[in-house]
């Protein structure tokens, strides 16, 4: 990657239209410390992108799983890097969606290890 790749991505993440932020957060090559920033963005489209990335650090996919919006967490619940802990979390979460989320991917790893 790029320095002017990575400036570029810098520039997307802090534009004002957040559809062009939401492309900066599926990007594999985020900068880390760009991640951080749009986990706090305001749009939740943003943070779902975010939340289904799979190079996001699992710190931060721990904190998405804590996201006040349903779709942000259930993003987190399939993203197949999610650490064990937040799936965990999700397990119990309030939303049935996300609890079935949850209880979907196990069946897949049950069955994969089967």
């Amino acid at each position: 990657m790029t320095d002017s790749k990575i400036r570029r991505l810098r520039a997307l993440a802090s534009d004002a239209n957040p559809k062009i932020r939401a492309s900066a957060a599926s990007s594999y090559h985020l900068p880390d410390d760009v991640a951080a920033t749009l986990a706090h963005d305001p749009d939740a489209e943003v943070r779902g992108w975010l939340a289904r990335n799979e190079t996001v650090s699992c710190d931060l996919l721990r904190e998405l799983a804590h996201d006040e919006t349903e779709a942000v967490r259930a993003f987190v619940a399939i993203n197949y890097y999610a650490p064990e802990d937040a799936m965990s979390e999700l397990a119990d979460d309030p939303s049935a969606t996300v609890r079935r989320l949850v209880a979907w991917k196990a069946s897949l790893r049950d069955t994969v290890s089967a």
